[in-house]
């Protein structure tokens, strides 16, 4: 009798699971499918197909994939590569607290192409991948200008803290601060436009407003002294970048695929302005899918850099860690990311580290989140081609996640041990 048994079927989004289909006939060739849909219904699909062994089982951690959405030993292939049905949806799961996402597992007996399927499957299982551990508690934050999420995990604390901030699109994302506060940290989900009343549209980077922030997660009595961590990726990471530069209160800074310059709006703090440069949206390149590839007029700014558009990395009284796709096609993160170490070793400073990804594009997020090689811009009002291959990529976020844990612990704890 076929049998399809994924384990953990409960779990953390972060964490890997088993799979294995077995009561097959020996050498049967099947394909195991997986969808999902998102909180708007969007359909995502992923499938590989597997020839079972003499014993009539397929376990694919062991199991090469003969083909589908990839091909060879992938044990977590059906999640990475789950693609959206309509073009460029991207799977951002958005209530982090309430539901999981329910990934639904199906056995076929033999090679089934997803849009022709007419038959029923032979076994299945449903997966459900939470965003929020055990006993985890999120406090929506209105204190003062500052709009967010915060994530607190189980117990008395203190515990160190971290913001987290992400790009362009604006709102609120709070799914990898609510998986980061399940591994211990507590994390403040920042918004910083286009939510509540914040404003419709960032015109200026206006880092007093991620000042008040850092001030108001260190008053919080869970939240560990003396400094905290930030989290931030794209146009987040730029401001990650001017955190550390400007804000004593940053310990320890995680940049993820973000540049090392002021683009396309002035930051501000205090009485301070720096300059942005523009970007050159005529040289933008158009891929065939029909997706916008921002890297080229991104890269083509780096001749005509000034000494004010580039943030002070020497400043920096905390850590950095770089994190770059080198398939980014948004942008050159791994040359940002030198010159700022550059800068940095010039003044003798070695408080930067990269860690630089081939075949990575830009979203680098937690691992096993579907790859995503385009998806819908709003600002732009199109979509954009964020590069990467799926196998590489799907390596890189399981890497640096575990990095990434590992540089908080290391840099927080010993902020807090420093300052004793």
């Amino acid at each position: 009798m076929f049998q399809l048994i994924a384990t953990p079927s409960n779990a953390l989004a972060d964490e890997p699971v088993s799979i294995r289909a077995i009561g097959l006939p020996p050498s049967q060739i099947v394909t195991i499918k997986a969808t999902v849909k998102d909180e708007k219904d969007n359909l995502f699909q992923s499938q590989a197909f597997y020839k079972a062994n003499e014993a009539g089982e397929v376990d694919v951690e062991q199991a090469s994939a003969l083909g589908g959405d990839y091909v060879g030993v992938h044990p977590m292939g059906l999640f990475w590569s789950l693609k959206p049905k309509k073009a460029f949806h991207r799977l951002v799961k958005k209530d982090v607290m309430n539901t999981p996402l329910r990934i639904c597992l199906e056995l076929y007996d033999s090679i089934c192409l997803q849009d022709t399927v007419r038959i029923p499957p032979k076994a299945s299982q449903t997966v459900q991948r939470w965003f929020v551990g055990p006993g985890v508690k999120r406090e929506q934050i209105r204190e003062g200008r500052v709009r967010g999420a915060l994530f607190l995990p189980p117990g008395e604390g203190p515990f160190p803290g971290i913001i987290d901030l992400f790009g362009f699109t604006g709102g609120l994302v709070e799914f990898r601060a609510s998986l980061l506060a399940s591994h211990g940290f507590a994390v403040l989900a920042l918004a910083y436009f286009a939510y509540e009343d914040l404003p419709e549209e960032l015109l200026e980077e206006d880092l007093d407003y991620f000042e008040e922030a850092a001030n108001f997660l260190l008053a919080h009595p869970k939240i560990q002294q003396p400094g905290i961590g930030v989290i931030s990726i794209s146009k987040g990471a730029e401001i990650g970048l001017a955190m550390a530069c400007y804000l004593k209160q940053v310990a320890a800074t995680v940049c993820i695929n973000g540049p090392s310059t002021i683009l396309d709006f002035p930051l501000r703090y205090r009485d301070l302005v720096v300059t942005p440069i523009r970007l050159a949206l005529e040289k933008t390149q158009v891929h065939v899918s029909g997706a916008l590839c921002l890297r080229h007029c991104i890269d083509d700014l780096q001749n005509k850099l000034k000494p004010q558009n580039i943030l002070p990395v020497e400043k920096a009284q905390g850590k950095i860690l770089f994190i770059v796709g080198e398939n980014d096609e948004c942008l050159d993160g791994k040359s940002h990311a030198q010159r700022a170490m550059d800068q940095l070793r010039s003044h003798g400073r070695s408080s930067a580290r990269m860690l630089a990804y081939p075949g990575a594009g830009h979203f680098i997020d937690p691992p096993y989140s579907p790859f995503c090689i385009a998806s819908w811009h709003p600002f732009f009002g199109r979509p954009m081609l964020w590069g990467g291959d799926p196998v590489a990529h799907a390596a890189a976020q399981e890497h640096s996640w575990r990095e990434i844990q590992k540089f908080f612990r290391q840099h927080l704890l010993q902020s807090r041990s420093n300052s004793k």
